[in-house]
């Protein structure tokens, strides 16, 4: 017994021994955490602190073992990375960026420990700089950051500052039909004034001014004195920017004069100031709106398309800045140098291409210019559907509304086209069917009249439509029931969802209503309202006998849609009645045009007291539309317009 107790005391106290050794280890660190796990703890407090921007709770000392605040670590971190950590804001202040700090490895190496450290900035439009930096630990009474300006990039000194530079990309150019710049980088001339050489104010300013009138009659010099007086005398006080080929027309009459400047550069331009310029749109310096809505995409000096074309699809024909991240150092002398770090090679943008056709064009531009009101002239090639010319008169509402696509107003007696249709293909009526055309003709207590006073009794369907018979197409609108015209015009692709590239109004006409409402419908007025566009989409339709979205921005990789044929025989009967409108009525004007012959039908307007001018119609495989605000009739302001649009095309 006794030596069994003895083993079992012997026993009890080898366990005792063991317990306390165990107890010594773990105090010692060998089952607690390592000395690397430690100064992995403190290092991942930094690096939280880092991101969170409170620092209070991390130990610091400098190179030389010596203690730091880290209130002065917390402000030396953000101070350093500068324009990465600091970014324009939406409402004008400032955003305040962190990396994506993380650990890749620590080793601890004596009393200090070395520490891989993986950053990742974010930056502006989407891209990320990623680095690697070393950061060292001494253990002191504890594990403490040894702080030096290389823990945020190994290459920066005290006093540097890490700044981003936008890398300019190339804008691509706007491409007609032929794949020829329409816009396109030209040479510009900017025209100042030096103030400390003008020698003679008073008369310097009317001089200039007479020259760039024989550029542009509009132009005027108010206020310019004012600017040059307040200006420092050695500024740039801009005037004007001109075209090149425009300085050189009167480069001898302004160059002499004592007290210009004149800089070169280029500028993404149309063809010329007017050319359908509603329709591309003009590109320019980021005002304070563009940086408003945009914040961190733009920055002052920056181009952006404005209007049209160039606003619309200003993101692919800019293409994508690239940017450059570079450490400013200042010496003692107060020179910066800068040494760059990183750089994202700027993406040039992407050519839009175009179905616009340059001599098309200018012939709608031309036809109109002789009109004093806002008009607008639409043209697409029937075979394929092409937007060939998209022409507004010249006056910045004109420019900035874009009437050619976006307007909305009644089509007149331009309708009537749709409603023939309409009769035709439901066979109430044939071209000879004898139809009356009273000069008056009653509807719910509304009097329906023509724009001739007489009664003409019967007359052929094809001759209602050739004269413009109000009363006719009125007395006709209750066989189309309360749907008919709408649904007809709905093949002729009004009221459709399609658009050229641009936002357009593809019209609209309305079901259901009164007589009236019918009856009214049945000539282009009461609800209905159509574009320029959508009246030219829908007469190339009746020449081409099919429907087809008329497109103007080419998308190589969209799928051309499949023709919508119209009904036969009725189309080819409203040709022939829209052939006699130009034989034998309200469009004779243009029986005699060169280029063959021409298919059409003229409206007449009303709308507020004033009457609108409208002429559609089409000669060989252009289909085109226009329409002349308060022009009056349609065969006195639209058809003569588009008499000169034919004959210009003709050459």
């Amino acid at each position: 017994m006794r030596s069994y107790r003895g083993l079992l005391v012997a026993g009890a106290g080898v366990v005792v021994v063991a317990v306390a050794a165990v107890a010594i280890l773990y105090f010692a660190g060998v089952f607690g955490p390592s000395r690397e796990e430690q100064a992995r703890e403190a290092l991942s407090e930094f690096l939280a602190g880092w991101t969170a921007g409170d620092l209070d709770s991390v130990g610091f000392v400098d190179t030389t073992g010596q203690p730091v605040p880290s209130a002065e670590v917390a402000e030396a971190i953000p101070a350093l990375s500068g324009e990465l950590a600091e970014r324009p804001a939406e409402d004008g202040g400032v955003t305040e960026v962190t990396p994506e700090l993380g650990i890749a490895d620590v080793v601890v190496d004596g009393e200090t420990a070395i520490a891989d450290v993986t950053v990742s900035w974010p930056l502006p439009g989407g891209a990320t700089w990623n680095y690697g930096t070393v950061v060292r630990l001494l253990e002191d009474g504890g594990w403490r950051v040894i702080w030096e300006p290389a823990v945020v990039h190994p290459e920066l000194q005290a006093g540097d500052e890490l700044q981003l530079r936008r890398l300019a990309s190339t804008r691509a150019d706007i491409l007609d039909a032929s794949g020829q710049p329409l816009v396109t980088a030209r040479d510009v001339v900017d025209v100042g004034i030096w103030p400390r050489q003008v020698t003679d104010l008073d008369t310097l300013i009317p001089e200039l001014e007479s020259a760039l009138q024989e550029i542009d009659p509009a132009v005027s010099l108010d206020g310019l004195a004012d600017r040059v007086e307040s200006a420092d005398p050695d500024a740039f006080v801009p005037v004007i920017t001109l075209r090149r080929d425009d300085y050189d027309r009167i480069r001898d009459r302004i160059r002499p004069l004592a007290g210009t400047q004149f800089q070169e550069r280029q500028l993404h331009l149309g063809p010329s100031r007017t050319f359908a310029r509603a329709l591309l749109g003009t590109v320019g310096e980021v005002n304070a709106e563009d940086l408003e809505n945009n914040p961190g995409v733009f920055e002052a000096g920056d181009y952006i398309g404005h209007g049209g074309l160039s606003e619309a699809y200003d993101e692919q024909l800019r293409g994508v800045v690239g940017q450059a991240v570079v450490i400013a150092r200042t010496d003692a002398s107060g020179n910066v140098t800068e040494v760059e770090l990183a750089r994202i090679e700027p993406v040039p943008g992407t050519d839009l291409a175009t179905t616009l056709n340059v001599d098309v064009q200018r012939a709608a531009e031309t036809a109109l210019s002789e009109e004093p009101a806002r008009a607008a002239l639409v043209a697409i090639r029937v075979s394929d559907g092409s937007v060939l010319a998209v022409a507004n008169t010249e006056g910045e509402q004109a420019l900035a509304d874009n009437i050619a696509l976006t307007g909305a107003v009644a089509p007149g007696s331009t309708f009537k086209m749709v409603s023939a249709y309409a009769f035709l293909k439901s066979g109430e009526v044939a071209l000879d069917t004898p139809v009356p055309c009273p000069a008056e003709f009653p509807v719910e207590g509304f009097t329906i009249r023509n724009s001739f006073r007489n009664d003409l009794g019967e007359i052929p369907f094809s001759e209602a439509m050739a004269v413009s018979c109000n009363t006719a197409f009125a007395a006709l609108a209750p066989s189309l029931g309360p749907d008919g015209l709408a649904t007809a015009a709905a093949e002729l692709g009004i009221g459709g969802d399609w658009d050229v590239g641009l936002p357009t109004a593809t019209g609209s006409v309305s079901t259901g209503g009164s007589e009236l409402d019918r009856a009214a419908a049945a000539f282009g007025q009461g609800d209905t309202q159509v574009s320029p566009a959508a009246m030219a989409a829908a007469t190339a339709a009746v020449a081409r006998g099919a429907w087809l979205p008329p497109h103007l921005v080419i998308d190589p990789e969209a799928a051309a849609p499949a023709p919508q044929p119209l009904a036969e025989p009725a189309v080819t009967d409203l040709r022939a009645a829209m052939r006699r409108v130009v034989t034998d009525g309200t469009a004779s004007a243009l029986a005699d045009v060169p280029g063959g012959e021409v298919y059409g039908k003229t409206g007449t307007a009303e709308a507020d007291a004033v009457e609108h001018s409208w002429f559609v119609g089409w000669q060989g495989d252009i289909a085109f539309a226009i329409f002349v605000e308060e022009g009056g009739s349609g065969s006195g302001t639209a058809v003569p317009a588009a008499e000169r649009f034919l004959r210009i095309l003709a050459g």
